[in-house]
C-alpha cells in the first residue's frame, strides 16, 4: 500500500466520486487510447449535433484525454488504471491557452485477480468506475464505452453493512492531524418526512473504543464491526434514548474518507487510497457476478 506515488494521485483526493460497476470490456487494448480519446471526442461532437448539448448556446470545444494511471495496481495482475479526462476550451481562445477540465473518470481494478482469471482473454477487467462531474457527460462517456466494449454499467450503492465496515476500518487508520470528527448519519425510516440523525464522535474516542473491539490488530472480523457499532448505538441511546439500531445507516465521514449508500465516496488520504479502492472494487465485482 505504500508504493503509491500520493504527488501522482492528488487530483483523485477531496473530490466528491460517483461510482459505478462496470462488466468487463470486449477487445480494450490499452496501446489504442490514443484513438479511442479520438473516437470519443467525435461521438461527443455528434451528440452535441443532436441537441443533446451540456453548455446550450456556447460553441465550446471538447478535448478528450485517454491516459493509464500505472501506480494505481496491487499486483501485475491488475489492469493498469483508465483515466478519461473532458476539457472545454472556447475557439475563441488561443490554442495554447488554459483548459477547464469539467469532466473526469477512472476505471480500476484493485487486486481484481480471481475475477480476470474467470474471464476469456479477449476481455478486459475494470470492474470499478468513479466519476466526477455532470451527470449528462457521465451518460455520454458511458454510453460511448457501452457502445464500443459491450459493457453495462450500472450504479453501484453502498450497503448499511458495508458502511459500518468502512466506518471500523476508517476508525483504525492513523492520520497524522485528527481534527475531523467521524461522523455517522442515519436515515429514520417509514416517516412521512424524510429524518436524518447525525451522530458524530471525536476520532481518538472511536479509535480508543476500536482498540478495545478489534482483537486481531491489521485484521478485521464482522464480529468486531458488530460489536463497535453496537457499543456507538448503546452508548447513544444511554444519552438520547433512540435506538439507532431501528435506523438505516446512510453516510460516514471521517479523516480518511467518506462514502454514502446512494455510492458517493470522497478520498481524503492518499496512503488509504488503495485499501479503499481495493473493497470498493470488490463491491463491484459482487454486482457484476
Amino acid at each position: 500500500q505504500g508504493n503509491i506515488d500520493p504527488q501522482r494521485t492528488a487530483f483523485l483526493l477531496c473530490k466528491q466520486w460517483t461510482l459505478y460497476s462496470v462488466t468487463p470490456l470486449y477487445r480494450f487494448s490499452d496501446a489504442r487510447l490514443r484513438d479511442y480519446a479520438r473516437l470519443l471526442s467525435a461521438f461527443i461532437a455528434a451528440e452535441k449535433q443532436k441537441g443533446l448539448a451540456v453548455e446550450v448556446g456556447v460553441e465550446l470545444d471538447i478535448k478528450v484525454v485517454v491516459s493509464s494511471l500505472p501506480d494505481l495496481k496491487v499486483s501485475d495482475q491488475d489492469q493498469a488504471a483508465i483515466l478519461v479526462q473532458l476539457s472545454l476550451r472556447s475557439p475563441a481562445s488561443p490554442k495554447n491557452s488554459e483548459e477547464k477540465l469539467v469532466w473526469s473518470g477512472w476505471f480500476c481494478c484493485m487486486s481484481g485477480d480471481h475475477l480476470s482469471e474467470t474471464v476469456p482473454d479477449d476481455f478486459t477487467c475494470l470492474p470499478l468506475f468513479l466519476a466526477n462531474g455532470a451527470e449528462s457527460y457521465t451518460a455520454i462517456v458511458g454510453s460511448w464505452f457501452q457502445k464500443t466494449f459491450d459493457c453495462c454499467f450500472r450504479r453501484l450503492t453502498i450497503s448499511p453493512l458495508n458502511l459500518s465496515w468502512m466506518a471500523a476500518m476508517w476508525t483504525g487508520c492513523k492520520v497524522d492531524k485528527t481534527t475531523s470528527a467521524m461522523e455517522l448519519v442515519f436515515s429514520v425510516p417509514r416517516l412521512a418526512q424524510p429524518l436524518d440523525i447525525s451522530y458524530a464522535i471525536h476520532p481518538e474516542d472511536a479509535k480508543a473504543l476500536w482498540d478495545t473491539v478489534q482483537k486481531t490488530p491489521g485484521e478485521i472480523t464482522q464480529e468486531e464491526v458488530d460489536v463497535f457499532m453496537d457499543c456507538l448505538y448503546s452508548h447513544f441511546h444511554r444519552h438520547f434514548k433512540i435506538h439507532l439500531s431501528a435506523t438505516k445507516l446512510v453516510k460516514v465521514s471521517t479523516a480518511i474518507a467518506s462514502a454514502h449508500c446512494d455510492g458517493i465516496v470522497k478520498f481524503l488520504q492518499s496512503q488509504y487510497l488503495i485499501g479503499m479502492l481495493m473493497l470498493l472494487t470488490e463491491l463491484a465485482i459482487s454486482q457484476i457476478q
